[in-house]
This record gives structure tokens, C-alpha cells and sequence, in this order.
């Protein structure tokens, strides 16, 4: 069952269509499902390579993924923080969100542990952690 991506000469977005067979994507009536439009022209997707968590988390800490990391930067923190989440695929929470939000705009990580004392099960912020 494929979808492919297309550009709507119309309204100029980029749309997904999926497709109940190869041949129904070859043969099938397109339209934008944003204006309805037929002028669409079919796009190379991006390719997706299934890894297993193992894998993921092996790259993730191989210090040669990471050449702009700088552990006193609180930017840089929070830029690793969220990468490691997105790779992880889970939802770790609002309290999770805000401290990263909170670093990437440049905050102090002991202002916002002060600011957040049950963070962390109310521990040091850092306790555990070698950076």
C-alpha cells in the first residue's frame, strides 16, 4: 500500500496520497485533498530505514554524532535533550518539554532546577549524570 508525495501546482503544498495498490497510484485520478486540484506532480519521498532502539541509542551516544555538543552550553543541552527524545519516540512529558524549551533559550540548568525543585524526583538535577 503506498503513498507517495506530491506538489499541488495550485496551492503549492505538499500532499500525501495513499494508494490501495502500485497500479491504482499509476492509473488513479489525483486531487489535492487541500483544493482539489488535479495539476499535481508526483515527488521524491524521503527514505525511512527502520532501526531497532538498540541502534538508534548506540549512535546517539557515539561522541562523533554529536560535533557541535558543548556541555556548557545550555543551548546546546537542550538541542541534544530534544534530539535524544525524538529518537527515543516517547512522550516524556510537560515537565520534560519545559526544561528543554527552558535551555534552548539559553537558561541557566541550576536556575531552572531551583525553579523546579520536584524535578527529578526532587534529586539534583544532574545526580547519576556524567557529562
Amino acid at each position: 500500500m503506498p503513498i507517495y508525495e506530491y506538489r499541488c501546482q495550485d496551492c503549492k503544498r505538499r500532499v500525501s496520497l495513499f494508494w490501495r495498490t502500485f497500479s491504482d497510484a499509476e492509473t488513479g485520478e489525483k486531487a489535492c485533498p487541500r483544493c482539489g486540484s488535479a495539476h499535481l506532480t508526483r515527488l521524491v519521498s524521503r527514505v525511512r530505514v527502520v532501526r531497532s532502539e538498540e541502534s538508534r541509542l548506540d549512535d546517539l551516544a557515539d561522541p562523533s554524532n554529536m560535533p557541535d555538543f558543548d556541555e556548557n552550553d545550555p543551548k546546546s543541552l537542550g538541542r541534544w535533550m530534544r534530539k535524544m527524545s525524538s529518537e527515543v519516540g516517547e512522550d516524556l512529558g510537560p515537565e520534560f518539554d519545559e526544561v528543554v524549551g527552558r535551555l534552548e533559550s539559553g537558561e541557566d540548568p541550576e536556575a531552572i532546577e531551583q525553579s523546579m525543585p520536584d524535578l527529578m524526583g526532587g534529586g539534583d538535577f544532574d545526580a547519576g549524570m556524567d557529562f
